[in-house]
């Protein structure tokens, strides 16, 4: 009996010290050049695991129907060796449509051009979202003059 308590604490003590912690920059700006209401919204948040590298990145844009949200790391992207990169973006009817897919291009590439600094690999970015967030990805992804503005 004492010899697999003994077993129990020294795995969980292993478990413990090869558990990473996981961080949260807030507020970074991504396309501050795009006018007042941008530098009030574009804005996005890095989840990512202090002390790890060449993490697969998943670009989370949040549902909202393009006129509500708030960017929001999903539970079920969390502690799961990836990092997050959270994005908010303009919202209708505030913005015109076409300023909030630039605002996906624009976190897109800020992702490209930053992410290796919080351990993320670049050649392992991906970009995803809940409903307005899907349609996000995918106006960026099937329309390449989005993220060519920045030389992505």
């Amino acid at each position: 009996m004492k010899k697999t308590f003994t077993f129990i604490v020294v795995c969980m003590l292993a478990l413990l010290a090869n558990a990473q912690e996981y961080k949260t920059v807030e507020n970074i700006p991504y396309h501050a050049d795009a006018g007042d209401y941008a530098a009030e919204r574009c804005k996005l948040d890095v989840y990512y695991q202090d002390g790890v590298k060449d993490l697969p990145v998943v670009v989370w844009f949040h549902g909202g129907g393009l006129t509500s949200g708030n960017k929001q790391v999903p539970e079920q992207l969390q502690n799961s060796k990836i990092i997050v990169v959270a994005v908010n973006y303009r919202l209708l009817p505030k913005a015109e449509l076409p300023e909030v897919i630039d605002d996906a291009a624009a976190a897109v590439a800020w992702t490209f051009k930053n992410i290796s600094q919080y351990g993320g690999d670049t050649k392992k970015i991906y970009v995803s979202g809940h409903s307005a967030g899907g349609y996000l990805t995918n106006m960026i992804g099937l329309d390449k003059k989005w993220l060519q503005k920045y030389g992505i």
